[in-house]
């Protein structure tokens, strides 16, 4: 490795990055996996990934900086301690528990940036994403000698496991890129298909991510389809479950040391009631700063009816059913409709009457049908 690589890694580190790997930019080899991907219309409403210039700078680096030498990928740990399978408790993805890591890692990127400029004694040209940009991260990582993808399609560190938020700058600038990481050690292991609650994870190491409990309780906006509420279990944003069940996050993943992934106060425990009855101030203010942002007020609402009806808690029926009643989004009243049903009980039957006399949106009133007659 030449000594500006070296100098590049150990000031990685320095800022809290736990893996550091540098590739070069040609065109991914696996390309034509996520096309196949989204010709079969498994990205669901993320129509933003199947756009023709989506698809064009997926393609190749060199279309998002044409004067692209080198991309240098770092990863974060986030792994926590304690994280158990979902039961009893409201469960958030381990990611989503401290700062946004959108805003933490892209700042880190862009001090490595700096820095290395300034050893360079010029300005680079550059690009810094961190989930949001159009390059296939975790073929680069793999590319980058940061380990393997997994079947469960997360990228797997020996080390470190697959608790791990990768980040990627492309630089205009030569550097001695790393080996490959070439082996699979996912074997004949396959707890991760076995385990995903809704079948999303498919035998190609790509998921079908319509039935993800991740892209259903984030990036869906719209109603949950019914054969899937229930197995969201408690589920109210994203979901750990085929990391929680690999050997090499058992066995080897170790709590990241890193204070910004700790959880905020409303995550460490989250508060399902808080969740149904906080006015939109109170819930905004609770998540501001968090990647739970991303599925709005209304789709956290959404999910929280979808728990609480899981989760059959007769307590939690005065709250359901002023959502039911006063909530302004439909797939907010329909989930509180669909909760109120798997409740039952009189109190929850007449909540039910009374509102379905003042429902006007069909959708509502085919749930509020649906869980009367439930």
């Amino acid at each position: 490795m030449n000594e500006l690589g070296a100098r590049l890694k150990s000031k990685a580190h320095e800022l809290g990055f736990d893996l550091v790997g540098i590739t070069s930019p040609e065109p991914p080899p696996h390309l034509d996996v996520f096309v196949r991907w989204l010709d079969s219309g498994r990205h669901g409403e993320m129509a933003y990934l199947a756009t023709e210039r989506s698809r064009v700078r997926r393609s190749d680096p060199h279309v998002i900086l044409p004067e692209c030498q080198t991309i240098l990928v770092v990863g974060s740990n986030y792994a926590r301690s304690g994280d158990t399978l979902p039961g009893s408790a409201v469960n958030v993805a381990a990611y989503a528990l401290g700062l946004d890591y959108h805003d933490l890692l892209l700042d880190r990127a862009r001090r490595l940036v700096r820095y290395l400029q300034v050893l360079a004694g010029r300005d680079i040209s550059h690009r810094v994403y961190t989930d949001t940009g159009p390059v296939l991260e975790r073929e680069l990582a793999q590319r980058a000698g940061l380990g393997w993808i997994g079947k469960n399609t997360c990228l797997i560190n020996p080390q470190v496991g697959s608790y791990v938020l990768l980040s990627e700058i492309l630089l205009g600038i030569a550097l001695e890129p790393d080996p490959p990481f070439k082996q699979d050690f996912c074997g004949t292991c396959s707890r991760c298909l076995r385990a995903c609650p809704t079948g999303c994870i498919l035998p190609d190491r790509t998921l079908d991510a319509r039935r993800c409990i991740s892209y259903l309780t984030i990036e869906l906006r719209g109603l949950i389809p019914e054969d899937l509420r229930r197995p969201i279990g408690s589920w109210l944003f994203g979901c750990d479950i085929c990391q929680q069940v690999c050997p090499w996050n058992q066995r080897f993943a170790r709590p990241t040391t890193d204070a910004s992934f700790s959880p905020r106060p409303i995550l460490a425990n989250p508060p399902l009631a808080s969740f149904l009855g906080s006015s939109n101030e109170e819930l905004r203010e609770a998540i501001r700063g968090t990647a739970l942002t991303r599925a709005r007020l209304d789709g956290l609402r959404r999910n929280a009816c979808l728990v609480a009806g899981n989760r059959r808690e007769a307590a939690l029926v005065p709250a359901l059913g002023r959502l039911l009643v006063e909530n302004t989004h439909p797939a907010v009243r329909a989930h509180a409709a669909w909760a109120l049903g798997r409740m039952g009980g009189v109190q929850a039957i007449d909540v039910l009457i009374a509102a379905r006399r003042a429902e006007g949106d069909p959708q509502v009133l085919e749930e509020i049908n649906l869980a009367l007659a439930s």
